[in-house]
């Protein structure tokens, strides 16, 4: 059974930065592609970035936000950089196996964690 918890969400003033993590477990984490994804109240889940297995390839949309991840600590990172009060959402991290390491930011992933909440106050 996947299991993905987020964390490392909150309030922040515009301009500012924050880093989520999604820690994973109960499956070989290092074996496959992980993305981050967000979504605001009342519009649809977005991809924001995403990365392969080995860290070979990533998708950064946003050069505001930058992904990276830590095999050796089964946890996938999301550093944001100069939020804005746009990018509050609840933000996901999402994990993909081997099979379906494609098109890493559309929203039909496999795998979800529950969300941890990033509010960039006005």
């Amino acid at each position: 059974q996947v299991h993905l918890v987020e964390s490392g969400g909150g309030s922040v003033q515009p301009g500012g930065s924050l880093r989520l993590s999604c820690v994973a477990s109960e499956f070989p984490f290092s074996t496959y592609c992980m993305s981050w994804f967000r979504q605001a109240p009342g519009k649809e889940r977005e991809g924001v970035a995403a990365i392969t297995v080995g860290g070979r390839s990533k998708y950064e949309p946003w050069g505001r936000f930058t992904i990276s991840r830590d095999d050796g600590k089964n946890t996938l990172y999301l550093q944001m950089h100069d939020l804005d009060p746009d990018d509050t959402a609840m933000y996901y991290c999402a994990a993909s196996p081997p099979s379906w390491c494609s098109r890493l930011l559309d929203a039909d992933r496999p795998y979800w964690g529950q969300g941890t909440q990033v509010t960039v106050l006005e």
